[in-house]
């Protein structure tokens, strides 16, 4: 494998573009009303998990401009070291997601099986991107 094929890197950009967009409604925006609805919580609860919704929409940040490094690097810089960079970003946002199921396996989002959206709309793409060398 030279680099990742171009289905690969699309989507590595849709889903970094996705986690760009969303993270400032982590960050910021979690408490309000329409930002919960979308992001599938109880704003009721909102200030009790701030410190908790703050740092998941930076980490989502970071992952999502730790892949567009990959990509630049794959466009404009050494292809095979970008192909890791971004399969090492796109691999930490899949098992982050399947983290996701995990806890509302055990019960912890309320009501259980209230993250299925969140977790399918954020599993997708990242594996895409991880099993897209297996067709390069």
């Amino acid at each position: 494998m030279e680099t990742l094929n171009v289905v690969g890197q699309l989507a590595a950009l849709v889903s970094a573009l996705i986690l760009i967009g969303v993270a400032p409604l982590e960050m910021f925006f979690y408490g309000r009303p329409k930002v919960a609805k979308f992001l599938s919580v109880d704003p009721e609860h909102a200030d009790s998990v701030k410190l908790w919704s703050f740092c998941i929409g930076a980490r989502n940040l970071l992952s999502a401009l730790g892949a567009m490094a990959g990509l630049a690097m794959i466009r404009w810089g050494d292809p095979l070291a970008g192909t890791v960079v971004v399969l090492s970003f796109c691999w930490y946002m899949l098992l982050a997601s399947l983290a996701m199921a995990a806890a509302d396996a055990m019960g912890y989002w309320k009501p259980r099986g209230g993250s299925l959206k969140g977790t399918v709309s954020s599993s997708v793409l990242p594996l895409v991107v991880v099993v897209s060398p297996l067709f390069a």
